[in-house]
């Protein structure tokens, strides 16, 4: 029976990175399986981080894989300009970089005293085959080696139906839309880096890598991902460095925060950051910066721990590895009776209904699939929770203590104390995000750092809405900006002329941006016009009489916020993503104070949500 295979053309993973100055014109990409055995890929977001130090770059890639595929292979092919060192990178990394830096928009909830005493504070919101190679034909193999669980191979030369003749050859399946772009990089000196699993890995010991150039410049590549994108693309990126790192070649934009739909707590953040960054002058090619400050706003729990150690397991006996991996903090099974928070241990007496392993890393369990498999009419927490129970039917062959403490220490313990030490060593974080259609995946975006900009934080966004005795909601948001939202309406549309974005620039390696686009004339016309149809500030201040009524206008129709009055605290919008990808998120709880104030007190209710910036959880 033939096996699937998964093709994985990496687009935004796909990273080469250029030592010398020169023109920044494209850089790498991938594509997807589009053949009769194609398989599922995630190719609705790319995330990548960047270490980007005086002499060498790093690039860690997030390689992101439908587990639902069950493919039995699963290759990738990065182009490259000069072969860089491979290494494993840490998964928990990037959940940590994710979680610490996500943006959050909420809301805090006061309500006038209106003299009735009735203040409702019910808030409820808030190794690859290289034997066609010897003919003399087709690409050179210049590199081979296996990291991790992938063998990687390094292509040089050839033409392109000669590289997609050796990838076919090799069990890599390829879209034949993709010939053009890799003639394309073969005309400019490419060489690529094919990944496939090791015969015998399985798509749950898939791991990031890190690569690593002698050279100081980054760059996401575009042109091959456009084969297999979607439209509207996530891309996201994260930068270690000294400073605060901007996009080079694509330009940077600043959000027009009227547009957010703050009663969802920013349910919409796709649509604006989506068609902000398709603004004029921004064209599609541009990105938006979440996050730029210290690197310790990162977490480093679950990165490495000092009692991790390889060294035991080359002799130990089979059946007291779950128990090394739990002395350790690896790994725990216990039994809690089917009640919670039942005593942790190792089982050593078989196991009971309410018993549960948990693997403290999320390789580890493929790690103990590989060398230490379930026996056939066993079950897994039945099996790891009593290896002596079992011992006898633990096949020798395949057990190798040694060979899993290498892997061990290649995957999980190596990995792990490298990027703790680079979060130690680079001080400065910087996150971007933008979407991106295939039709914009013309030109490759390259970055560079400058130091005289302020930091970014978006992690805590809170506006204020203020009920009034009338029943209309006051919202002053994180810029000072005073919306009037009247009784009953949702959050304004406002109108066609309301720019999606206020500002859209270019930035050099030094100085301020350079404004292409400057809509905060435009953006503060249109709010006093939105607001004065109501009164606000005052009559006097609109031009109006003093003692005209209101239009009664409903906001431009509004969309469903909170039309039942003072409840307060907004819906759960979609948080962003808290590990992307371990990308998923939701709303935070809510709090209540109390504090006096003129003739009364009013309550304050605080409804905090993550912003979802990812197409899918």
């Amino acid at each position: 029976m033939m096996k699937k295979s998964l093709w994985l053309a990496l687009g935004a993973a796909g990273l080469v990175m250029f030592g010398a100055p020169r023109e920044a014109e494209a850089c790498g990409g991938t594509f997807c399986d589009a053949g009769p055995q194609a398989m599922p890929v995630d190719q609705t977001g790319e995330v990548v981080l960047f270490v980007m130090g005086e002499e060498t770059t790093e690039a860690h890639i997030k390689v992101q894989y439908d587990p639902e595929a069950e493919a039995e292979e699963f290759g990738w092919l990065v182009p490259i300009t000069e072969i860089p060192q491979f290494a494993v990178g840490s998964d928990v990394l990037f959940d940590n970089v994710l979680a610490g830096t996500v943006p959050s928009y909420g809301f805090s909830t006061q309500f006038d005293s209106c003299g009735d005493g009735d203040d409702d504070d019910d808030d409820d919101g808030a190794g690859g085959d290289d034997d066609d190679d010897d003919d003399g034909g087709g690409p050179n193999i210049v590199l081979s080696e296996t990291v991790g669980a992938f063998d990687i191979v390094v292509l040089e030369g050839g033409t392109s139906e000669e590289v997609v003749a050796w990838l076919d050859a090799n069990e890599y399946q390829q879209d034949p839309a993709s010939i053009p772009i890799i003639e394309e990089y073969l005309a400019e000196n490419y060489l690529f880096a094919a990944f496939k699993l090791t015969n015998g890995a399985e798509t749950d010991e898939i791991h990031p890598i890190a690569l690593t150039f002698p050279n100081n410049e980054a760059c996401v590549p575009l042109r091959l991902t456009r084969i297999a994108a979607i439209e509207d693309m996530d891309i996201r990126t994260f930068f270690l460095a000294d400073d605060r790192v901007v996009p080079q070649t694509y330009k940077h934009v600043l959000v027009n925060p009227l547009k957010l739909d703050w009663p969802s707590l920013g349910s919409n953040y796709k649509e604006l950051i989506t068609l902000a960054v398709d603004a004029d002058e921004a064209n599609g090619r541009a990105f938006v910066t979440e996050y730029a400050g210290p690197s310790n706003a990162v977490s480093t729990a679950g990165l490495h721990d000092p009692a991790w150690s390889s060294t035991p397991f080359a002799t130990l006996p089979v059946a007291e590895v779950v128990d090394e991996l739990a002395s350790q903090g690896l790994m725990s099974c216990f039994d809690d009776g089917g009640e919670s928070g039942g005593e942790t241990g190792t089982l050593t007496g078989g196991v009971e209904d309410g018993s549960e392993c948990q693997y403290n890393h999320p390789l580890l369990r493929g790690l103990l699939n590989q060398w230490l498999p379930v026996p056939d009419g066993i079950g897994e927490i039945e099996f790891y929770g009593c290896l002596s129970c079992f011992e006898g039917l633990i096949d020798p062959m395949v057990w190798d203590g040694a060979a899993f403490g290498a892997a061990l220490e290649e995957r999980i313990i190596a990995p792990g104390l490298h990027a703790s030490n680079l979060l130690a060593t680079w001080p400065y974080l910087t996150r971007m995000y933008t979407t991106i259609s295939p039709g914009e995946m013309t030109a490759d975006p390259f970055f560079h750092t400058n130091p005289d900009l302020a930091d970014v934080d978006l992690r805590n966004e809170l506006a204020s809405r203020r009920f009034l005795c009338d029943g209309a909601n006051l919202w002053t948001l994180p810029n000072g900006d005073e919306v009037y939202v009247p009784a009953g309406a949702g959050w304004p549309q406002f109108d066609d002329e309301m720019p999606w974005e206020e500002e859209v620039a270019e930035i050099a390696d030094a100085g301020a941006p350079l404004v292409l686009v400057d809509n905060a004339e435009t953006i503060d016309a249109q709010l006093r016009e939105y607001n004065c149809q109501f009164n606000h500030p005052t009559p006097e201040a609109c031009g109006n009489d003093p003692d005209s009524e209101t239009s009664g206008a409903d906001a431009d129709g509004g969309n469903d916020g909170d039309t039942d009055g003072p409840p307060g605290g907004g819906t759960d919008g979609g948080g962003q993503d808290g590990g992307d990808d371990g990308l998923g998120g939701s709303g935070d709880g809510c709090g209540c104070t109390t504090s006096p104030g003129g003739g009364g007190f009013a309550f304050m209710l605080s409804a905090l949500g993550l912003l979802l910036a990812r197409r899918r959880s």
